[in-house]
């Protein structure tokens, strides 16, 4: 999700340098993907690499570089029995020490990324460091890591940029809230609507933006392309309302409903008779959460419901990055929307 930024920031801010190990190849199984990164400082580390003896082993040379200082070193990992890890996979790092002199540079990038535009990096062997450059634009499809070398040389392109989600979620009752922070560390950016004045904790997570309103469904005409929407009230009526709103557009991810089978037939009657055509109802999930979940407890949907909207999104991304068609799951079959 790209918090080293502001993470990096920070610690360059306190007088503290750091050490940016990246992923820049990965073959095969591994722990994390090209792209992943760390942070490694004197006496902490921030974010992962995949953890166990290839991060230790890693960590170890960030921190003599640190001391040390010098250009950017890669290092190439086989996690086989010599690493105490049976993944099977090749993994590059690059490691590349950052000075405190450069805290107001990185806080400016931090900040430009949060706020939609995309860094990118350029690492060439036998260079001092990176090249770093803010673009306004869509960072694209594609994979945002890329890795070559002829054996000799080699060079590394990256583009950061905000991997949030946009999740819009009606209702702040006990569900609702356990959704928001289930959701919150995972990427997701929730607009969090309810009617209903102090009806939200005093404190949220970050990337959570409260809206009280007595008109509720501005908030889906409003949301992105692409959002995912979550209907759990404490009204009937009105999850009746916002969702035939929902069902106006063609354009969302995902739309969930709490409720259990009655609620879905009482709502799909209604709407069809209200003239939604009934293939669009392939687009409603209700009940929410993935199969086999059972539990009525607000920490048990809340974790049901966060991994059908990775799931979701996972295989959006499948879609964008083949451009072709592939298997998907039934939330998405009316028309699915890469």
């Amino acid at each position: 999700m790209n918090d080293w930024l502001h993470t990096l920031a920070n610690w360059l801010e306190a007088g503290q340098p750091a050490v940016l190990v990246t992923v820049v190849r990965a073959d095969g199984s591994t722990p994390r993907e090209a792209g992943a990164a760390m942070l490694v400082g004197r006496a902490s580390t921030a974010d992962t690499i995949g953890g166990g003896h290839l991060e230790w082993l890693a960590s170890t040379t960030a921190r003599e570089l640190l001391v040390e200082g010098g250009p950017p070193r890669l290092m190439r990992f086989a996690l086989g029995a010599s690493l105490g890890q049976c993944c099977g996979g090749v993994v590059w790092l690059a490691l590349e020490r950052i000075d405190v002199r450069d805290a107001a540079i990185w806080r400016t990038r931090a900040e430009a990324v949060a706020g939609g535009d995309t860094l990118q990096r350029r690492l060439v062997s036998g260079d001092e460091g990176s090249l770093w450059s803010l673009v306004d634009q869509d960072p694209g499809k594609g994979d945002p890591a890329h890795f070559w070398s002829d054996g000799g040389h080699w060079q590394f392109e990256q583009q950061v940029a905000t991997t949030r989600f946009p999740v819009v979620l009606f209702g702040a009752g006990h569900v609702g809230e356990a959704i928001v922070r289930s959701l919150a560390p995972l990427g997701a950016q929730i607009t969090w609507v309810d009617t209903r004045d102090d009806i939200f904790p005093e404190t949220v997570p970050e990337g959570v933006f409260t809206v009280t309103t007595d008109i509720p469904a501005t908030e889906i005409y409003d949301a992105p392309a692409g959002s995912y929407f979550l209907v759990l009230t404490h009204d009937h009526s009105l999850d009746f309302s916002l969702s035939e709103a929902i069902l106006t557009r063609h354009d969302f991810a995902y739309f969930g409903l709490i409720g259990s089978a009655t609620k879905r037939a009482s709502f799909e009657h209604r709407l069809i008779a209200r003239g939604l055509e009934p293939q669009r109802l392939l687009d409603m999930t209700c009940p929410i959460g993935i199969p086999g979940i059972n539990s009525k407890q607000p920490a048990v949907i809340a974790a049901s419901v966060a991994a059908q909207l990775l799931q979701v999104r996972e295989a959006r991304q499948l879609v964008a990055r083949t451009v072709r068609p592939v298997a998907i799951t039934p939330f998405l079959l009316s028309g699915a929307r890469p």
